[in-house]
């Protein structure tokens, strides 16, 4: 006969007679307990989300979908998107200081859209022309980014308009979205929302006019 096996089953009878049923709930549930509030003092320790901040002086067309209701998913305008076949001196004009993308014809704004431009000033400042390469979706590896409705206007692939950059399964990474009228954060390219981009790929022509220009001050 095993004493030892016998001697250690008759303590943990006289621990729990001891204790009572009840003392053994509080002890699981005092372990519960414990468990959790670990688990919702780690949730308090958390950093809070950072603000991405507005250019300064900036101020928006009466038009504009409010920056603080405005995403990745919606147009910049509340109206309608120009009809570039009546504008047939329309040029796209990007503002590095504010962050915005607009459609003009001569002086006229056509149209305003929300952008975020290259961080360190990488996004080359100049004149140039749509050129003739486009896509409907890209992925480069060594960045881990991909974008959709791309368009070059400069080095033929290099320098895009494209959509707010997505992982490899083509999914937008939402903290760079939100950067888009606030900040600068591509390297190099020209991020719009999905619906802007997606305007400009179907409707801005080969050889429309492009001019970047200005300096981000946050």
């Amino acid at each position: 006969m095993d004493y030892k096996k016998i001697s250690g089953i008759a303590i943990i009878v006289l621990f729990i007679a001891t204790l009572g049923y009840g003392g053994y709930q509080a002890v699981a549930s005092q372990t519960k307990d414990v468990k959790v509030e670990a688990r919702d003092s780690a949730k308090v320790k958390k950093a809070p989300k950072k603000e991405v901040p507005s250019p300064k002086n900036v101020k928006d067309d009466k038009d504009m979908v409010p920056l603080k209701d405005f995403d990745y998913n919606t147009a910049s305008e509340k109206k309608d998107y120009p009809n570039l076949a009546e504008h047939p001196d329309a040029f796209i004009d990007v503002d590095i200081a504010t962050q915005r993308m607009y459609i003009k014809e001569g002086k006229t704004v056509l149209y305003e859209m929300y952008a975020s431009t290259g961080k360190k000033d990488a996004t080359p400042k100049g004149t140039y022309h749509i050129q003739g390469e486009r896509g409907e979706f890209f992925y480069t590896q060594p960045l881990k980014l991909g974008a959709y409705y791309w368009v070059s206007f400069l080095n033929h692939g290099e320098y895009l308009f494209h959509t707010t950059p997505t992982d490899e399964q083509g999914n937008y990474v939402e903290s760079i979205a939100k950067t888009l009228g606030r900040e600068p954060s591509s390297h190099g390219c020209i991020h719009l929302s999905v619906p802007d981009c997606k305007w400009v790929y179907e409707n801005v022509p080969y050889g429309m006019k492009v001019v970047i220009h200005g300096d981000f001050k946050a």
